[in-house]
């Protein structure tokens, strides 16, 4: 796959010089607002200096097509027009360019638009990804992907063992930051270092309510001395205009699909919460028009939408759905189930609302609702207290109540590293 993606890439090259890496995915419209455009993301504020911040320095770029400018082109393409060649650029989960589906990278390769050679960063570990970065004589890392909120959303991992590798080999940490499209307001359970893994690596909680700028101030200060030192240089370029309570719909800015299965805005507000059914044998909306908004299973009818709007969960309505998903879970099969719609994204709570969804389904198809085999809802909610409660058949509040201590502690703990109001 590796090689044909190679070619597609450079085919793609020669035949459409203007193609960017934003233009990978399909951009939604504008969000409102666009025209009086209100929040700057950091990437912006360098490029309207003429990227002179950057000047001198051997930069190694991790970034994908999210790492976009106003003008729609890659950061990349405009460091390189700019007379700013990184010396490398190295591609998460998904890609550099973007073009690989979930638990896919695109190996490494030349980027065919610039010359800048690509290196597969997904899945290294610290010590290979140093390796990558002496190879490449890179004295200074660029980190510029959007997050959306969640700590099993894998780039925030990736920025994590860039920067303990960037600690190990004595490189600068440059963050472009982002708007958090959920906002800044933190939910969930704290993660249990025990069920430390790819899609959670340290302890903060399940939607972290920060920006990436704001993680790396914080994982550079609590997590990366334990990895052998922190970063020598880390410097976060802030997003001009962002506040606190601000969601991606507010900011004027224009979405740009951060992976295949995340689409639109609409689909960040609900998957910090539905993204829990990736642990279930439902289907969590993959291979559907709206992943993590449409959840079903086949059997599943309009019982479970009735159960659900009757809970009166806040900014949040119900619809009752049929689906055949082209790929993932029950492709080709006839499934029922919901689609969520969020109508007040300020009162909405995704994790309580698809821990109300999965408390009701359990209740109501027992014969259809399982965990998947390997327990993956433990590295989900971030140790087995979920999951243990649910088969106990506890209640919604019962459970959002239990994390409820460790919530605060880490409202108090990220507090000194927040860079917005």
């Amino acid at each position: 796959m590796t090689v044909n993606r190679r070619l597609f890439l450079a085919a793609s090259a020669l035949s459409t010089p203007m193609l960017t890496g934003a233009s990978q995915f399909a951009a939604a419209a504008p969000a409102p607002g666009h025209q009086g455009r209100r929040v700057t993301p950091g990437a912006d504020v360098l490029a309207a200096d003429g990227w002179r911040r950057l000047a001198g320095r051997r930069i190694g770029v991790l970034s994908n097509p999210t790492g976009v400018l106003a003008d729609r082109d890659h950061i990349v393409d405009s460091l390189v027009a700019a007379g700013i060649r990184p010396v490398a650029a190295f591609g998460p989960e998904h890609g550099f360019r973007g073009s690989a589906q979930a638990g896919g990278s695109e190996g490494d390769y030349t980027d065919p638009r610039t010359g800048v050679p690509v290196y597969d960063a997904y899945g290294a570990g610290a010590a290979e990804l140093a390796r990558m970065f002496t190879k490449a004589g890179v004295d200074t890392v660029v980190f510029d992907i959007a997050d959306v909120g969640a700590r099993f959303y894998t780039y925030i991992w990736s920025m994590y063992t860039a920067m303990v590798a960037a600690a190990r080999t004595g490189a600068s940490f440059v963050v472009l930051d982002r708007p958090n499209p959920v906002g800044g307001r933190a939910f969930g359970p704290m993660l249990d270092p025990a069920y430390s893994s790819g899609v959670g690596r340290k302890p903060i909680v399940q939607q972290h309510g920060m920006t990436v700028g704001e993680l790396a101030l914080f994982f550079d200060a609590e997590f990366l001395p334990a990895e052998g030192g922190r970063v020598p240089e880390l410097d976060v370029i802030e997003a001009d205009g962002w506040r606190r309570d601000t969601m991606f719909a507010d900011t004027g800015l224009i979405w740009t699909p951060p992976s295949p299965n995340m689409p639109t805005p609409d689909t960040a507000l609900v998957y910090p919460g539905t993204c829990l059914f990736e642990g279930t044998v439902f289907a969590e909306g993959r291979g559907t028009t709206r992943p993590f908004e449409i959840v079903g299973a086949p059997g599943l009818d309009w019982r479970w939408r009735e159960e659900l709007g009757a809970l009166g969960l806040r900014g949040v309505t119900f619809r009752e759905t049929y689906f055949v998903p082209t790929f993932g879970k029950f492709t080709g099969q006839t499934c029922g189930g919901v689609q969520v719609t969020v109508t007040e994204p300020h009162a909405f709570d995704a994790i309580r609302t698809a821990t109300a969804m999965i408390v009701t389904a359990r209740r109501l198809h027992p014969d259809l609702f399982a965990w998947r085999s390997d327990h993956f809802i433990d590295k989900l909610t971030g140790s087995d207290r979920f999951r243990t409660m649910v088969d106990a058949g506890a209640g919604t509040d019962e459970i959002v109540g239990s994390w409820q201590a460790e919530l605060a502690a880490f409202t108090r703990a990220r507090r000194p590293y927040l860079r917005y109001r």
